[in-house]
């Protein structure tokens, strides 16, 4: 096996960090207090071929594999978790639910867009009082002709308000019947179709999140994907590569905070030498590292999987569960290095301590990725 970086990845590892050295990292702190979702930086994005990495050339994507979509996340995450996060809720969400289950006409009509970043995408499946109970979601489709009128409200929902397209799972059967989901794409400009609060977050500020309403509203039925029925099972789908999104993210913001703290370590002296010399350091670096290692090796497993069209249910939840809780652990070590300084905005570690936590919610929480894995080894 070759664990380095191949010639294409090396070039993308490049061409991100120097696009967020010079787009990014000025205006992380801006964004992030004010909550500002910066579309102009995702249209640069989209140019240079980020927003579409999985989408194949012939839809005016990248083409793309895992490998690489991990790199791309990976290193905006390095710089900015939150932009790092729309980045992987559009082409693993909205771009690749329309890519997996589209049919031809649609793709032609969507993935050009969405992978350029003409559209913006998001993607619907959580509401407010199902949560991971998807089966229990109380906005519904009813069938008009050829039309379908919706009605109720998703939750979490990234890039809701700035949206243009969004994949939404909505019930067309009885309540807890996994067979009783359809999924559809809704257009911004719908009527009935708009945007609701925007949560006011802990982390990930500029990383949209709010939500999605629906007030009989009428969808076509050529916005369908897939069957009449198969929504739940395209979800499930469509959450494993999320699940490897959530890993590359908690890798970005695990390393960003590592790199930082080992920085600090070396220029921080007390006691007439650098901190990194005490071993209360130094054994804390030499842990960080040893999980920034493991969970990279976890998820590019997972991502060789997902290229091979092999399952990757269990160890795509693996390596989401071990990098999510790792990059918790690792960001808030890096403020304990840090000290007092680590508390305060002057340094970068207090956001990526704010950002990590979310690694362990989206896409299922630790506590769902354990479900996950425990059936599928009890089936084995």
């Amino acid at each position: 096996m070759n664990f380095e970086y191949n010639e294409t990845q090396s070039m993308i590892a490049q061409s991100i960090r120097d696009f967020a050295e010079k787009n990014i990292r000025p205006n992380i702190m801006e964004w992030d207090e004010a909550q500002i979702f910066p579309i102009p930086l995702f249209k640069k994005l989209g140019e240079m071929g980020f927003m579409g990495v999985l989408v194949p050339e012939e839809y005016g994507g990248s083409g793309l594999g895992y490998h690489e979509y991990i790199t791309v996340v990976e290193e905006i995450s390095k710089v900015d978790p939150s932009i790092g996060l729309s980045v992987a809720a559009h082409n693993s969400l909205c771009t690749n639910h329309i890519l997996t289950f589209g049919n031809e006409e649609q793709k032609k009509k969507w993935l050009p867009k969405l992978a350029t970043a003409e559209y913006i995408g998001a993607w619907g499946l959580t509401e407010h009082n199902t949560g991971s109970d998807a089966g229990g979601m109380n906005t519904t489709a009813v069938k008009d002709g050829d039309e379908w009128i919706v009605n109720g409200a998703k939750n979490f929902i990234t890039h809701a308000i700035s949206g243009d397209i969004a994949v939404v799972i909505v019930r067309t059967g009885e309540k807890g019947d996994s067979k009783g989901m359809t999924a559809f794409v809704f257009e911004k400009g719908m009527k009935g179709f708009t945007s609701g609060k925007k949560e006011n977050k802990l982390g990930m500020r500029a990383s949209e999140t709010a939500e999605l309403v629906f007030d009989g509203c009428r969808v076509p039925d050529a916005n369908r994907l897939g069957e009449v029925g198969q929504g739940f099972v395209q979800a499930m789908k469509i959450l494993d590569g999320g699940r490897i999104s959530i890993g590359a993210l908690s890798l970005g913001i695990a390393k960003g905070a590592y790199e930082a703290a080992l920085k600090y370590s070396k220029e921080r002296h007390q006691f007439g030498q650098p901190i990194s010399n005490f071993q209360g350091i130094s054994f804390k670096l030499a842990d960080m590292a040893t999980e920034i290692e493991a969970s990279e090796l976890l998820l590019h497993k997972a991502a060789f999987l997902k290229q091979q069209h092999k399952p990757v249910t269990t160890l795509g939840a693996m390596a989401k569960m071990y990098a999510s809780e790792a990059c918790v652990r690792i960001a808030n070590e890096a403020v304990q290095i840090h000290g007092g300084y680590g508390y305060t905005k002057d340094y970068p570690v207090e956001k990526f301590y704010r950002d990590s936590k979310l690694c362990t919610i989206g896409e299922g929480t630790t506590e769902i990725q354990k479900v996950v894995i425990s059936r599928n080894l009890l089936k084995e």
